[in-house]
């Protein structure tokens, strides 16, 4: 049980949102950074793209697979490290395996990863049974703090190193104490009070202290010691932002030190993306941290078929009007992208993978804004049965549109037609990319910019949503 593992209640609890919102969806860095000699990875030269911002759990294990990441614009992966030594403080120390079951070749996939332009995301976790507090629990602190750092070291000094020159180990998984949500402790980590029954189970009153001082300080040292970068371990939804700005403003007795400053990057996980504007105000805008990553979105919110479009397309929005100046500042990561459900980004089969309605959308998704990113200067004014949000793709403009059956319109305020070239418009449904006949748009130019509009087909690719409604993309095609 010294592994990766995930909270079946806690799943279901996401099954029972994402139904109901389904009905109606969806630096100053100082010491917090590593020496100039771990530059972050570089994105392209041209400059932001969608595919900077992507990223899912687990690796592309063979060459098909990377395929499929390639078409759906993936560029992160986030996997486990070890399983170090689960038996006993005399066993060897291993840290070349990876997956839920560590039965996987840790070294392969990363250099798999490494040949094909994908960056990996390590975690380290957990205590291993027989060194945890709580007798037996890998989701508890070490009780000796050398074999966990032991582990770290190994994991983090092979892996920072050629070939792999890792520069991202996130430090454990969704640590917190009693959540907004109700539950006394979280689903990861556990105090001397917990109970699996939940009946019984009382608050863990030194659930911040005992991961501060036992797990993450004496990580995140080592992790700067190699000049790699320190992503935090994920906050859990349930745990609410205060919260979350508690723990991490929190400062050690032992030491005098806040966790904040020994985090290069926030973590937080199944938000939506207005939810990380508090994070960025607080804590990116002007430092300490260098950036906000989710590493876990999806899961069974992807049940609506719009969720992932529009929460990427909104996620680079965004990122556009919070300084996106690093390829690396924002991240966020599906879970999971293979499996046999069939909201996952792909069904592993057999006979031979293949891509679920929510990994199609993401290929359209990377079609569809292939360029360099930057704002929508332009406001956009959207007529009734209608809204979206745009970006600048290259020299195109693309809006993403949600919106009922029937013919809409929207006006691209103060846009001046282009003298030296004709523009092209097309309607993509953003789940399919099937490109609308042309009379199913029409464009007017007029002193007060573009006037579009567009049919909505009378079967929306949303049917199951309250109300139903079609999300589409608008691409105005080369302005420039």
């Amino acid at each position: 049980m010294y592994r990766i593992r995930k909270s079946a209640g806690r799943r279901r609890a996401l099954r029972t949102i994402a139904g109901l919102l389904g009905a109606a969806i969806p630096l100053a860095y100082g010491k917090t950074s590593p020496s100039g000699s771990a530059a972050p990875q570089t994105g392209s030269s041209g400059g932001r793209r969608i595919t900077d911002l992507i990223g899912a759990n687990g690796w592309a294990g063979a060459s098909r697979d990377v395929e499929m990441w390639r078409q759906m614009g993936i560029t992160w992966g986030r996997d486990s490290v070890g399983p170090g030594q689960p038996e006993s403080p005399r066993a060897p120390m291993r840290v070349d395996k990876t997956g839920s079951q560590f039965d996987a070749d840790l070294p392969t996939a990363l250099l798999l990863n490494n040949r094909n332009g994908i960056k990996s995301l390590l975690l380290l976790g957990y205590t291993a049974p027989w060194n945890a507090t709580v007798p037996g629990d890998s989701n508890s602190a070490p009780m000796d703090v050398g074999a966990w750092t032991r582990y770290v070291e190994a994991a983090v000094r092979k892996y920072s190193a050629p070939p792999f020159n890792l520069r991202y180990f996130q430090i454990w998984n969704e640590a917190a104490g009693t959540l907004s949500g109700g539950a006394q402790q979280a689903t990861f980590w556990h105090g001397p009070t917990f109970s699996k029954d939940g009946k019984h189970e009382k608050p863990y009153e030194r659930a911040m202290q005992d991961y501060v001082e036992r797990v993450h300080l004496p990580a995140a040292r080592i992790i700067r010691k190699y000049n790699a970068y320190i992503v935090y371990g994920g906050w859990p939804d349930q745990g609410g932002l205060s919260n979350y700005c508690k723990w991490l403003e929190y400062r050690s007795p032992a030491s005098n030190e806040r966790m904040l400053d020994w985090v290069d990057y926030l973590d937080t996980h199944y938000l939506g993306v207005r939810d990380l504007d508090e994070l960025y105000q607080r804590y990116v805008k002007n430092g300490p941290a260098r950036g906000i990553w989710q590493t876990e979105i999806g899961d069974a919110y992807m049940k609506d078929p719009h969720y992932l479009p529009e929460y990427f397309f909104d996620f680079a929005v965004w990122a556009l009007d919070h300084n996106w100046d690093d390829p690396n500042k924002y991240v966020s990561m599906i879970y999971h992208w293979d499996g046999y459900e069939p909201f996952r980004l792909t069904h592993r089969g057999p006979p031979v993978r293949t891509y679920n309605v929510s990994g199609r959308s993401l290929i359209v998704l990377h079609q569809t804004v292939s360029g360099p990113l930057a704002s929508l200067s332009n406001p956009l004014q959207f007529g009734p049965g209608a809204s979206g949000s745009g970006l600048r793709s290259g020299n195109d403009i693309v809006l993403q549109v949600s919106a009922s059956a029937g013919w809409r319109r929207v006006t691209v305020a103060g846009l001046k037609r282009p003298a030296s070239r004709e523009v092209k418009v097309e309607f993509i449904d953003a789940l399919t990319g099937t490109v609308s006949a042309q009379d199913a748009m029409t464009t007017t130019w007029s002193n007060d910019g573009l006037q579009l509009s567009f049919k909505v087909p009378d079967r929306v690719n949303g049917a199951g949503n309250d109300p139903p409604t079609h999300l589409a993309y608008i691409a105005v095609r080369s302005l420039a």
